[in-house]
């Protein structure tokens, strides 16, 4: 490990590695300098340290270059970063930043929380009693938003699942090229129907389903199925690949049926 945030010093010389690399074989040390906040003095230690530890090789006068055994310290310290970074922005933030959730019960500022997600939101209960626990920020009654932090634990949740229904396009039909009574049917125990596509959406409303998104269905659905909720994408063929790909993007399986 480089451990390079131990010090001001590992961490100037992390900096100044970097800086050669970016500029070699041309190398100012004045630029550098003004770059990095040192002294030219200093950046010209630093050089000679990093000649001397085999990072970096000197060709001629301001020229030089890194070593390969400088590249494999410049990837093992970016490592070091990144944990660094990941650290900070998942258990760090992570920990202090707020919320909204819905009470589902009376809830007092300060008190502990137990969290949920019921119909793709975040849910609030007073008391410990699950895997996922948070502190409340404000006030709510129940049914009202309330502002949770202090996170900790896993949401106990299943994927939700999405469904994709073909519709022909309208120069094969469209929407009266479809059964509609298969289209309800299918679409009767959705969380969520989405439509990709003017076929699609005159097919839902024919089939007394109203889309409740008609833009941008493959996000929607990645979000809705992350957060639990069944879906079913109605999409005339000519949309249905732009669903799947940001479908296949997000990690969400999903099966392809015919309308």
């Amino acid at each position: 490990m480089v451990d390079v945030l131990d010090n001001k010093r590992a961490a100037t010389r992390l900096r100044i590695l970097v800086e050669i690399a970016e500029r070699q074989p041309a190398v100012s040390q004045g630029e550098i300098a003004d770059e990095v906040g040192v002294t030219s003095q200093a950046v010209s230690e630093y050089i000679r340290e990093l000649v001397d530890d085999g990072l970096v090789e000197k060709e001629a006068r301001s020229r030089y270059h890194v070593t390969n055994e400088g590249v494999d310290w410049l990837f093992r310290a970016a490592d070091d970063v990144r944990r660094f970074a990941d650290h900070v922005t998942e258990d760090v933030l992570g920990a202090v930043s707020e919320d909204a959730a819905i009470a589902t019960d009376e809830v007092a500022e300060g008190e502990s929380v137990t969290l949920s997600i019921e119909d793709g939101l975040l849910h609030a209960t007073s008391g410990e009693r699950g895997s996922a626990t948070g502190v409340a920020t404000t006030d709510a009654a129940p049914g009202t938003d309330v502002g949770v932090t202090g996170f900790e634990g896993v949401i106990d949740l299943d994927p939700g699942s999405v469904t994709v229904l073909q519709v022909p396009p309208v120069r094969a039909g469209g929407s009266r090229a479809v059964d509609e009574d298969a289209i309800a049917s299918a679409v009767d125990g959705a969380d969520l129907v989405l439509a990709g596509g003017v076929e699609a959406v005159v097919t839902l409303r024919a089939a007394d389903a109203e889309p409740a998104v008609t833009v941008a269905a493959g996000d929607v659905a990645v979000a809705a199925a992350e957060r639990g909720l069944d879906v079913a994408v109605v999409a005339t063929i000519d949309a249905v690949g732009r669903v799947t790909d940001v479908l296949r993007d997000g990690d969400v399986p999903y099966e392809v049926l015919e309308g």
